[in-house]
Formats: C-alpha cells, sequence, structure tokens
C-alpha cells in the first residue's frame, strides 16, 4: 500500500509589491531639490535672475524712467512688462527661485545640523586593528615606562592641541588613545548656510514691510518737510506698507557745511538739522554727515550729495512780486549747476483779475559758484567764492497747465518747438551776482537775491536691517571656520613589552583635504614619545 502523503501544500509566495511611482518620484524629486549642487545652482540663478533688476528702469522705484523706456522702446517694452522685466523683485518666477532657494538650504541644512550634532555627541572610535594601512602611520618604537603612564602622557599632548581624547584599557594590559579634531569645519559650514538663510529671511521681509524716499531739501525754517509720500522727490513703499503706516516726523535743514581739498576735492560734509518726532513735540537740533546717518524712530535718514539753491524775485508789469528758491542740480565735480525758474502766476491783470497764459515768464540758466576768472563756462572750485548767475529769459505759455507731468529742472522744449514758448529777443544769457537786477525789454524784472545750500537726502526704512548684518556676520564667521578647519583623527596604542617597558604605535587618518597633516602627525608623535620617555 502506498502511503499518502497528508501535510498541507506550502503556502503561494506572495507577489512582490510594485513600488509606488509617484511616492518614489516625490521623494527622488526631495532629495535632488535639497542637494548642496541645487542649492548653489539656485543661488546662482537668483543672481542670474536680479540682473534685470538692475538694468531695467523698476516701476517701484521710477515710474517716469519706466514710462521713458516704453517711449523708447514701443515694441520691446510691452513684451519686457509681460515678463516681470519692470517689476523684476516682485514677479512670480523671481518668488519661485527665492522660495525654491530657501526650501533647497533648509531641507540641505536640518539632515546635516541632526548628523553634525549627533558627531559632537559620539567619542572618538577606539583604534583600528591594523593601523599599518592608514595614511599616516608610526611604527612601534620600545619605551621605558609602564603602557598605562604612556597612554596618559600621549592624551596629555593630544588635549594640549585641543583634540577630543579618549583614553581605553583593552586585552593583556594594552592601552590605547583615540583623539579627534576639526569639527569646526562643519560648523562654520552650516553656521554659514544658517546665516544665508538669515540673510533671505531678512532680504525678503525687508522688501515687504520697508520703504524709502528721496527728498531734496533746501536751508531755511520755510523749506522743511513731514514724513509723507506726497512730500517726497522720489519714494517706494514695500508690498505691506501703507502711506498711512510711515512714521511721524518732521525735518527742516539748519545749516550745511561742506569743506574741499585744495584740489577741489570734498574732504567733510555736516547737515545741521532740526527734527520733530511727535506732533506736539518739539524741535531739536541734531547733526550728520555722509557716513553717519540721522537715526530716527523708524527710519534712517542718509546724506547723498548737497548744491546750491538760487533764489529769483520776479516783479511783473502789475507790479507785483514773486520769490522763488529753486535748486540748481550739479553737473560736475566743481558744482557748475543747471537749473530753471518758472513764474507761470504772473502778469495777472489787477482790473480782471484774470492771467494771460502767453505772458508767463521762464528763466534758465547756469550757476558758477567760482566763475573761471578767464571767462570759461565752468566753475573752478566748488565752494562759492566768486558766485555767478547767467540766466536766459522765456515768455509764453509754459505748458504747466496742461497737467502733464514733466521735470521742474529744464523748460517743456515741446513748448520750445512748437512755438508757444519763446525766448526774450535782444538777450543774450544774462550775467548776475548777488543783489543784482535785470530789467527785461517788457520793464519786469529780475532779482538775484542770493542762494541757499541744499542737501540731498534719502529716508529709509528697513526693519530686518539688523537680521541681515547679523548673517552676513555670522556667514564670513562661518565661512573663515570652514575654511580653517580641518577633520582628522590620531590613534596611539601602547602595548607592554616582555620584561619591562612598552612599544607605543602610532597611525593618523585625515577625514578631509590636508596638505599639513603629514607634518602635523609627525609633531605630535614626536611630542608624545618624549613626553612618555619622561624627556620634556
Amino acid at each position: 500500500m502506498t502511503a499518502v502523503d497528508e501535510r498541507p501544500a506550502p503556502a503561494a509566495a506572495p507577489p512582490p509589491r510594485r513600488p509606488n511611482r509617484l511616492w518614489a518620484l516625490l521623494r527622488n524629486s526631495w532629495r535632488q531639490l535639497t542637494s548642496m549642487r541645487t542649492a548653489l545652482l539656485l543661488l546662482f540663478l537668483l543672481a542670474v535672475a536680479a540682473i534685470p533688476g538692475s538694468v531695467l528702469p523698476q516701476r517701484s522705484v521710477n515710474a517716469e524712467n519706466v514710462a521713458g523706456y516704453f517711449r523708447e522702446h514701443p515694441d520691446l517694452a510691452p513684451v519686457l512688462d509681460r515678463l516681470g522685466g519692470f517689476e523684476v523683485y516682485g514677479s512670480p518666477w523671481f518668488a519661485a527661485i527665492y522660495l525654491l532657494l530657501f526650501t533647497s538650504l533648509i531641507g540641505c541644512i536640518v539632515p546635516r545640523l541632526l548628523d553634525h550634532a549627533r558627531a559632537l555627541r559620539t567619542v572618538p572610535p577606539d583604534a583600528p586593528r591594523r593601523m599599518a594601512r592608514l595614511p599616516q602611520f608610526a611604527p612601534a618604537q620600545e619605551r621605558t615606562d609602564d603602557p598605562a603612564d604612556a597612554a596618559r602622557a600621549a592624551a596629555a599632548v593630544l588635549r594640549k592641541r585641543r583634540f577630543r581624547t579618549v583614553v581605553r584599557e583593552g586585552e593583556g594590559g594594552a592601552w590605547t588613545v583615540s583623539a579627534e579634531k576639526g569639527h569646526l569645519k562643519e560648523t562654520g559650514n552650516l553656521l554659514f548656510h544658517l546665516a544665508l538663510i538669515a540673510v533671505l529671511i531678512g532680504v525678503g521681509f525687508g522688501h515687504w514691510y520697508g520703504w524709502h524716499g528721496n527728498r531734496l531739501l533746501v536751508r531755511g525754517a520755510d523749506q522743511g518737510f513731514c514724513n509723507s509720500v506726497t512730500q517726497y522727490d522720489e519714494w517706494s513703499l514695500g508690498p505691506r506698507v501703507e502711506a498711512a503706516d510711515l512714521p511721524f516726523f518732521c525735518l527742516r535743514l539748519h545749516d550745511f557745511e561742506a569743506a574741499f581739498q585744495p584740489s577741489g576735492q570734498p574732504k567733510e560734509f555736516d547737515a545741521a538739522v532740526e527734527v520733530r518726532e511727535r506732533q506736539d513735540g518739539a524741535w531739536r537740533r541734531a547733526r550728520f554727515t555722509v557716513n553717519d546717518p540721522l537715526r530716527l524712530s523708524g527710519a534712517n535718514v542718509h546724506l547723498l550729495g548737497h548744491g546750491y539753491a538760487v533764489e529769483l524775485r520776479y516783479t511783473d508789469r502789475y507790479g507785483a512780486q514773486q520769490t522763488k528758491i529753486v535748486p540748481f542740480l550739479p553737473r560736475d565735480g566743481m558744482f557748475t549747476s543747471e537749473g530753471v525758474a518758472q513764474f507761470p502766476d504772473v502778469n495777472i491783470d489787477p482790473k480782471t483779475n484774470r492771467r494771460d497764459e502767453n505772458l508767463q515768464v521762464g528763466f534758465e540758466g547756469v550757476y558758477l559758484p567760482t566763475v573761471d576768472p578767464k571767462g570759461g563756462p565752468a566753475s573752478v572750485f566748488p565752494e562759492e567764492k566768486d558766485p555767478v548767475l547767467f540766466l536766459s529769459a522765456y515768455r509764453g505759455n509754459l505748458g504747466v497747465d496742461a497737467g502733464l507731468p514733466g521735470s521742474v529742472y529744464a523748460l517743456d522744449r515741446a513748448q520750445l518747438v512748437s512755438g508757444k514758448l519763446k525766448q526774450v529777443s535782444g538777450h543774450r544769457p544774462q550775467r548776475l551776482t548777488p543783489g543784482q537786477s535785470w530789467t527785461l525789454d517788457d520793464g519786469t524784472k529780475l532779482e538775484f537775491v542770493g542762494t541757499r545750500p541744499f542737501a540731498t537726502l534719502a529716508v529709509r526704512s528697513d526693519p530686518t536691517q539688523s537680521l541681515v548684518l547679523g548673517g552676513a556676520v555670522l556667514g564670513l564667521i562661518g565661512l573663515m571656520l570652514s575654511l580653517a578647519g580641518h577633520r582628522r583623527r590620531l590613534w596611539f596604542r601602547i602595548t607592554p613589552r616582555d620584561g619591562s617597558g612598552s612599544l607605543m604605535e602610532a597611525g593618523g587618518l585625515p577625514r578631509t583635504d590636508y596638505p599639513g597633516f603629514d607634518e602635523e602627525f609627525d609633531q605630535i608623535v614626536g611630542a608624545a614619545r618624549g613626553r612618555s620617555e619622561g624627556t620634556p
């Protein structure tokens, strides 16, 4: 009879699990994004993406320059506008690069930070069995002292050189000394990348919550201004800042002192201002210079430059007088300055109280703080030693009533081309010194009263300035530590010798590229063997 096998048949092996392709794609994409190579690539792309913001005019800085670019390049400008060329730092593609770099740095640093923390808590490993295979090796030499004393002496030499040292007792009376140094290199790397993240955060939040404005401020209590967007010549607010969020303060330029070298090179600028930081507060005096800004609550006032404002008094054909204080902008280092004084509200008939727009008057000219005694068309020194003003008179329609934006430092050339504004015939540029007057052909008179200094100010608020500065300093420290640090390990094995004494061998392993490790290894081994023998 044939025996029947009643054992149950083995269960079939389960089918292999199919990998989740979506999960694998996400995992591999995350690893690629958080790699150091990707972080460096994104940092390079961020620098390249910022180039258009420096080359092309930006609406947040100067909308007039953007409008001028559209007029000069009518075909190219709309294409660049659709690509965000005139709002680079607020464009989606720039924000995408910025956020990807931020994510890449965090994903790259966090695992390295955890690994570095574990490495700092981990003691150096015991000496390998075959130290002769290490890059640096010192063969065993006979010692006259006990193995334990030799191990303690070698450990003392290593600790003196700031190695983390562990002494272990092995089998058969043998002792080992393990030492490690160079964790500051990785600490510097992590510190540099953490500082980079701090700088990115500071720049981002500074752009969102910061603001700035430029103002040309003439000396005098009647020429002051308060912190409002309508009071600035140019201004820009961050995306998270409203005009009502600006802190309150008022400024008046009390005095301005400028010192020059005999060659005309500037030596020192010093602005004295009066400041009021509360609505009902009192005015206080303050001084600041080019490299030492005026620090107010919520803003800093920087001194960018200075020049001269010409004070002119015009008497029209009906005897009415108007006074203008007009800044003349320097065009060279000797402060040869150009400017325009426009009088649109003159020659109003007192009987009808009506103004003839064709009797508006404008003066265009050049101011020389120190006129060239040889009759040259430029100033020969920036300080007012022999001031002269050359002016040309124009009468007609200045074009200021059209409601179109225009420059306050030049006449409307379109009005001159159309003939609506004409130069007063029979008059070449008139030469005036302070106190002199000029009578025009219709009996009106212009008086050159004098000049006042003006200062060009930049008022800026950056709430994350300290964070960016701290990140830059920490980044520099981290870079120095990273370049100066070299991780390496050393081991000593001391075994008892037959009879008395001991045998000492040593090995070393550089964990990073360190050209001077062989010399350092020889010095440490020599010092350890010398001390173990009792020599100084």
